[in-house]
């Protein structure tokens, strides 16, 4: 399956950037990039099952290259080094890049999923408005995916804590 997106592995986390044309996927994988993350796929990521998971990889004719508006065409590799691209990832994440959007996720405790090739993949849908640092925000929802799964769930715990400061507040 092709997916119009692109792929990014933050830290052992295969994140893939999903959104509209012109909302800013590409220019933030190149900014995770340029911190040290790892590039995978733009704009054809082929997706494939493999048992529980699906796994991104880029489209054997667009390879290593990211597209940026105003620059062209970019290859990875040539720019940051070999360690820069990974031949594949798995997709733990959907960061579905929103500019229209006005509703958003305030707290945290339940994630949103997609499905895709069967496999409900947890989502998040962030603000993709002008001057806001996706990558920042990207970082931070796989590291906060990594710590779930880990068992440490902060909003869960902040959730916890507000509720009994209520009740000691009450009394």
């Amino acid at each position: 399956m092709r997916y119009h997106g692109v792929l990014v592995d933050v830290g052992g986390i295969g994140v893939l950037l999903a959104g509209p044309s012109g909302a800013g996927k590409s220019e933030c994988a190149l900014e995770l990039i340029a911190r040290g993350h790892r590039f995978v796929a733009d704009d054809a990521v082929e997706l494939s099952r493999e048992g529980d998971r699906v796994i991104g990889r880029a489209a054997r004719a667009i390879g290593p290259h990211l597209e940026i508006r105003g620059l062209g065409i970019l290859s990875v590799p040539e720019l940051y080094g070999p360690g820069s691209v990974a031949e594949s990832a798995a997709v733990d994440l959907v960061c579905r890049l929103d500019p229209g959007r006005a509703d958003f996720d305030r707290t945290g405790l339940e994630r949103e999923r997609e499905e895709l090739l069967g496999v409900a993949v947890p989502r998040v849908v962030l603000p993709a408005s002008p001057g806001t640092s996706l990558a920042t925000i990207v970082d931070a929802a796989a590291r906060d995916l990594r710590l779930r799964r880990a068992g440490t769930n902060s909003a869960e715990r902040f959730a916890e804590q507000w509720r009994r400061a209520s009740k000691a507040a009450e009394r």
